[in-house]
């Protein structure tokens, strides 16, 4: 046999016997997936906090208007118009906030006889909406009554923007520090010890909605000259974050 044919077949067996190693080596590599390793050795506890802060309803939101029923649209529209009109400049000199107009109805009136539909006047509406201070609630609306007001259609309580703010700021601070303190208590009953925060997840802080008549105490009193008394009391604002925590 040719010597150049002898150390070519010689370089080929020396290639296989090579490749071989060097292919299972690179194979055991590619099964450990070195993520999946340094995930399996991090021990992680996911705990939620909850913090709640009340705060006191300083702010009264108000619907109130005029409604009338009279013989015809015109001589009905022209007096809701004539009320609502001193209404409004009543509360335009008190000062009232988020002042205006909620809606404007006429519609005409029927009578049922006998299973016959039968028109008998028409009733229009206007009702407006406004904020003021809780203290001044009832003499306003005593004194809006007295301007033409017919009916108050709701009444409910709610804080300022601002306090409402720092105390969402305050109950999520509260959240945050509840979590942590019940992962430290796991922790420590288990003789494990807390390292880092590796995942936060802020669940919001609500703002309270307005406190409805219902859970307020307002009460009309009857005779003399007496002020209708308004108490707005508390609102709550939650927040709650959850933490995952290495040990």
């Amino acid at each position: 046999m040719h010597p150049t044919s002898l150390v070519s077949r010689w370089n080929r067996i020396s290639f296989r016997s090579l490749a071989l190693p060097i292919a299972l080596g690179m194979m055991s590599l590619s099964l450990v997936n070195p993520a999946l390793a340094q995930e399996k050795l991090i021990r992680t506890l996911t705990v939620t906090g909850r913090g709640v802060e009340m705060i006191p309803s300083t702010l009264a939101q108000v619907r109130l208007g005029v409604q009338i029923q009279g013989k015809t649209a015109e001589a009905v529209q022209q007096e809701v118009a004539q009320r609502s009109t001193a209404v409004v400049a009543y509360l335009k000199s008190r000062n009232v906030q988020k002042l205006e107009t909620t809606g404007i109805n006429l519609s005409p009136v029927y009578s049922y006889e006998q299973q016959v539909q039968r028109l008998t006047g028409y009733q229009a509406t206007n009702t407006v909406s406004f904020q003021i201070g809780t203290q001044q609630a009832g003499a306003l609306l005593d004194g809006a009554v007295k301007a033409g007001a017919t009916q108050i259609d709701q009444v409910s309580f709610t804080a300022t923007e601002g306090s409402i703010a720092t105390a969402q700021k305050q109950a999520l601070r509260e959240a945050t520090q509840d979590a942590q303190q019940q992962a430290d208590t796991v922790l420590t009953a288990l003789q494990l010890t807390r390292r880092d925060v590796i995942g936060i997840q802020v669940n919001g802080a609500s703002a309270p909605p307005p406190m409805p008549l219902a859970n307020a105490k307002f009460a009309a009193t009857s005779g003399g000259l007496a002020t209708t008394p308004a108490i707005g009391g508390e609102q709550s604002v939650e927040a709650s974050v959850t933490l995952q925590i290495s040990y």
